[in-house]
């Protein structure tokens, strides 16, 4: 080798990694730790790597979260169209049923989290056996939930509602019922696919499922004449051919051959130490959804409560599509996070997180605008009524602010699942939203008179609480004491062992 060849070749080792190669071939932890490089273009390099990865995993989530969404939605717009009461009894239907929708969604959370964890330990045929186990243990919660909805009726009399919205929202409930064994096998195939990464497949099944239940509704209620029930029928069909799609592509695919390797055995073991794992998930995510519908069964309790309930549906049901977007990013966050982790990169653990938080409030912010742009019209895609619409004009403002929280509160609930902060975040809402928010909302509804807008002022302050604390905690994180508890688990793999949370 001549001397001009040996110095250019040790130039080329001498020279930083993130000059020799373009931004998306650099490691986003590399970049972080280069000295060499000013602060400034640090940053500026790290965001090119980690928005790249971010948008790869959030926009298609998104757009699983906001389809799923939208099955709900456009159920209620067509009751809507049908009249005030089945639009009220769909709502309260739907707001009824979340209870077992956010069961299952956070029982399923904790299979992200041990199978992002698989993931990084490259234990590929563990993911496969938490796919099973999770679902097994997810159906045998979700029985008693169908005798709790067979006896709907009587439960929403006794909360107070009226006798006829509870009695058409019962019917709607019961042709939901079947639904939910179908949200056990969903939401663990869903988590399963997001913990490697591979969410396109999911958006493409779920847009499908929007379309055919679009059409599918169109023709029972106009054509069929079925109305509010045959709503309700076409929902459950849809959820379950998204199932059905879901449970081929992964079944059949040569792209999950390493992490599904058929039926096991293995998957009915440590059932009881498995659910116990997933209540900590499932708390924290239930009682933040709860937390919106409890908003819409209090307003059946008001003055007015057929206005209430619609205007109310209304705006919880715009929040719920925009929530979607932050859900995405939620689940873009936990992955990133836990992969991370996995891969001992304390510092690229802690810029994801930032940088899913920042982009997610800029999104909702520029909705919230959107929202109040609309506010005088948005109403008339749900229904006709002018008086619903000045109603839900004059919630707007407390649905704008609502949004820009919702900006934020998830993604940062998406940094606790990757970390395995569930169990201390179920605490964290149950204190703002139960002990806080629903108590001061119902003051300023019942006992001052603010009616809606007070029910949904005392809800903001919870959110708004619980959301400071969630900043502050994930500001002070040690993401290296993080890295060595993400080791820990790895450790007990290496041992045979299967992993679970501290």
């Amino acid at each position: 080798m001549d001397a001009s060849n040996e110095t250019t070749e040790r130039t080329d080792l001498q020279r930083p990694l993130v000059d020799q190669k373009p931004p998306s071939d650099v490691g986003l932890e590399s970049v972080l730790t280069e000295s060499s490089l000013p602060y400034r273009r640090r940053v500026y390099l790290g965001a090119c790597i980690e928005m790249k990865l971010l948008f790869r995993l959030a926009l298609p989530a998104i757009l699983v979260y906001i389809v799923n969404s939208g099955m709900s939605i456009s159920a209620r717009i067509f009751a809507g169209h049908l009249g005030g009461k089945e639009l009220a009894a769909a709502s309260i239907g739907n707001s009824c049923f979340s209870l077992v929708y956010g069961l299952m969604l956070g029982m399923g959370s904790a299979v992200e989290t041990l199978c992002g964890q698989a993931c990084g330990a490259h234990r590929y045929d563990m993911l496969g056996i938490y796919l099973q186990r999770a679902t097994i243990v997810l159906a045998l919660v979700g029985l008693p939930m169908t005798l709790l909805y067979t006896f709907s009726y009587p439960i929403l009399v006794l909360l107070g509602e009226p006798k006829t919205v509870s009695y058409m929202g019962s019917l709607y409930i019961a042709g939901l019922i079947p639904q939910i064994f179908a949200y056990a096998i969903n939401f663990t195939a869903q988590k399963f696919l997001q913990a490697q990464s591979v969410v396109t497949p999911s958006a493409y099944i779920s847009a499908a499922a929007l379309l055919l239940q679009i059409s599918l509704t169109y023709i029972t209620v106009y054509v069929m004449g079925l109305g509010l029930m045959g709503i309700a029928y076409v929902l459950t069909i849809s959820w379950w051919v998204i199932v059905g799609a879901q449970t081929l592509y992964i079944t059949k695919s040569q792209r999950f051959r390493h992490t599904w390797t058929g039926l096991s055995w293995r998957s009915f073991q440590g059932l009881w130490s498995f659910f116990k794992l997933s209540a900590g998930s499932a708390v924290m995510i239930c009682l933040e959804m709860w937390y919106s519908q409890i908003l819409v069964l209090l307003a059946g309790l008001l003055k007015d409560p057929a206005l209430s309930l619609d205007s109310l549906s209304i705006c919880m049901s715009i929040s719920a599509l925009s929530f979607m977007v932050s859900v995405g990013f939620n689940a873009a966050a936990s992955v990133r996070t836990s992969n991370e982790l996995g891969a001992a990169n304390p510092k690229s653990a802690l810029f994801s997180t930032w940088t899913a938080t920042l982009v997610s409030f800029i999104i909702s912010v520029v909705e919230a605008l959107a929202v109040m742009a609309a506010r005088d019209y948005i109403s008339y895609v749900f229904t006709s009524d002018a008086e619903v619409a000045k109603a839900v004009s004059d919630l707007c403002p407390f649905l704008a602010v609502t949004i820009i929280l919702n900006g934020v509160q998830p993604v940062l609930s998406g940094v606790a699942v990757g970390c395995g902060w569930q169990a201390f975040v179920a605490y964290v809402n149950v204190g703002c939203y139960y002990i806080v928010g629903i108590p001061v909302g119902c003051i300023l509804g019942f006992t001052f008179d603010f009616q809606a807008k007070g029910i949904w002022t005392g809800m903001i302050g919870g959110t708004l609480m619980q959301t400071l604390i969630l900043l502050y905690v994930t500001y002070r994180t040690d993401w290296d004491k993080e890295v060595e508890k993400a080791r820990k688990r790895l450790e007990m793999w290496d041992d045979k062992k299967e992993p679970l949370q501290n």
